[in-house]
């Protein structure tokens, strides 16, 4: 197994150990600053989440880089992608932070997207990531560590930019959605 194989193992492993830092009631007290009270296991499992989260660059990187592009990868690094997110997202609305109807809305549009991926993989296409695809993965990514923190570093200034982040990333997950499926629109010709 190469370096990037097992950085994606890696991730993989660390999920669980996440949602349990999240959702268990361990008694580790908490820290105070900035207008954020926030629980040491939200600290610790925010900085699981962004190791996790960095593991998903550098491994994508070294395999790129030194031509380490397995079968194995393309499967578990974006599966161990989305697991990751849809783990966060759910936590996020079990701890009553988040609300469910925008986690729903953009795990739906990653289902979907996803399943449009196979079909094109079967008809022997690609779909890559689009610029507003990005700025979805960049939105969720900034959102998750500010929401599992209280909305730290900018508690004290009374605007919820934890929020701001989740729907703009809700509006970018609707909106690359529909612009990927408008896209590969002829996927489904003739099969309706």
């Amino acid at each position: 197994m190469n370096l990037p194989n097992k950085l994606t193992v890696a991730r993989i492993i660390l999920i669980p150990i996440f949602v349990i830092l999240c959702v268990v009631p361990f008694h580790f007290g908490s820290i105070s600053w900035l207008g954020s009270t926030i629980r040491v296991t939200s600290l610790i499992a925010t900085l699981i989440f962004i190791i996790a989260a960095l593991t998903d660059w550098f491994d994508g990187h070294l395999a790129r880089k030194y031509h380490l592009i397995t079968n194995f990868g393309k499967f578990a690094d974006p599966m161990a992608d989305k697991l990751l997110v849809t783990a966060a997202f759910i936590v996020l609305v079990e701890m009553q932070i988040a609300p469910a109807w925008v986690i729903i809305l953009i795990i739906s549009r990653e289902l979907a997207v996803t399943g449009l991926r196979l079909l094109l993989v079967e008809a022997g296409e690609v779909m890559a990531a689009g610029q507003l695809g990005k700025i979805k993965t960049f939105t969720q990514m900034i959102a998750i560590p500010l929401m599992l923190l209280n909305n730290f570093p900018f508690a004290w200034s009374g605007i919820r930019v934890d929020l701001i982040f989740l729907y703009v990333c809700a509006f970018f997950a609707v909106w690359s959605g529909i612009d990927y499926f408008y896209r590969n629109r002829g996927i489904f010709k003739g099969s309706m």
